[in-house]
């Protein structure tokens, strides 16, 4: 299906690091690359760089009190909390400032790229941090790099852009970037915010015109309730609105090994997901795709496999899941982390789901989740509820 496909790569990405101890580890991009690469899935696309996002792009959704803020944290290392900087999930530390707006500036440079059609399709696996707020950090999110892709696009005259968003969590900040702006779609499938951070993303959070969706999964969901999840609600709102562009985050702490959230999906699961976004940007937003990493805390076993997952079908090259990880990547994990890397691009899954179309069953926890989604925001868009 893809054209062209841009890979949004500096080194430097890797120095938004919040310390040995903290959960959001760059090491899981370093070895992301090092697997694409290894495995041949970044010969088939473009490498290009990125430049630092600059004051005047932050201030497109950050306000200017905060990014100061930021920079002062940045020159200083010390803690501001007001800004939501020196907590334990963001900590300070010298630097925050020029890692985080790189961060956004590769995100910004993969909505250029495809909005001026340099590239069909363009990744930032080292972005998609979705719960930075206008004026604060939070949940390990300094600048908001997706809402920073949304509104540039926005800027340069786009009328309709989707956002689907598959990390465990709500993706509140690029929601309340966009709650009262009928021309972004915010879609959001996440562990139930009565079990997990940030406490919000419920069904009737539904925004201007019903444009802000949540999809809020009970804890315990694997492969087939996800992806009928998925199914129900996703494709139905995407081929409504046709959105000019899509743009997605793929956080993959969903998977059943993340240590900080408790969805039960595998990589099979998760790149099932992936290949049905692919197929939905080619439908419904003509072909133009932007996608960002997010979440994941499984460092090893799970982020590598999941997003060198996303990047080939993001080429249109997706790697069959019985392929073995190469020897010299296994060997680089052994002595980068110390841990046992996984040998084969598979968790022996064969996910499957039942369509929602063949009817719901009103006692499946799922099931109803899904429903209070439908009933919330499907009569808003001239869908109807029912399957």
């Amino acid at each position: 299906m893809s054209r062209s496909a841009r890979v949004i790569w500096d080194d430097a990405l890797t120095s938004y690091n919040f310390g040995p101890s903290h959960p959001l580890a760059p090491v899981r991009v370093e070895l992301t690359m090092a697997l694409a690469r290894s495995l041949g899935v970044l010969d088939k696309v473009e490498l290009a760089g990125c430049e630092p996002a600059t004051d005047a792009e932050l201030a497109m959704v950050h306000t200017s009190g905060y990014i100061e803020a930021v920079k002062r944290v940045s020159a200083a290392g010390r803690p501001d909390l007001a800004a939501g900087l020196g907590t334990s999930d963001n900590p300070a530390f010298q630097g925050v400032h020029e890692a985080s707006a790189l961060i956004a500036g590769a995100s910004l440079a993969a909505a250029r790229a495809v909005w001026e059609g340099t590239a069909e399709h363009a990744v930032n696996v080292a972005g998609g941090l979705h719960h930075a707020m206008a004026a604060s950090a939070s949940g390990f999110c300094v600048y908001n790099d997706p809402a920073l892709a949304i509104a540039w696009l926005l800027r340069q005259g786009a009328g309709r852009i989707a956002y689907v968003d598959v990390d465990v969590h709500h993706g509140d900040g690029v929601q309340a970037a966009f709650y009262d702006d009928p021309r972004v779609l915010t879609i959001s499938l996440h562990e139930s915010p009565r079990t997990l951070f940030p406490g919000t993303g419920f069904p009737e959070e539904t925004g201007a015109e019903g444009t802000s969706v949540n999809v809020a999964l009970p804890a315990g969901t694997g492969d087939s309730g996800w992806l009928r999840a998925f199914h129900a609600v996703v494709p139905p709102l995407l081929r409504e609105f046709r959105p000019e562009i899509l743009v997605t985050q793929h956080g993959c702490d969903s998977h059943a090994l993340d240590p900080l959230a408790n969805l039960m999906l595998s990589v099979d699961g998760q790149r099932a997901a992936y290949a049905a976004l692919h197929r939905l940007a080619h439908e419904c937003a003509g072909g133009r795709w932007i996608a960002t990493g997010g979440g994941g805390y499984e460092l090893v076993q799970v982020v590598p496999r999941a997003w060198t997952h996303l990047i080939a079908e993001l080429a249109g090259h997706p790697v069959d899941p019985a392929t073995p990880t190469s020897e010299s990547w296994r060997q680089f994990v052994r002595e980068r982390t110390g841990e046992t890397p996984p040998l084969t691009m598979t968790d022996g899954r064969n996910p499957e789901f039942r369509d929602i179309s063949g009817g719901y069953d009103p006692a499946d926890p799922i099931d109803r989740a899904v429903m209070a989604t439908r009933h919330a925001v499907f009569p808003l868009h001239g869908l109807d509820p029912m399957p």
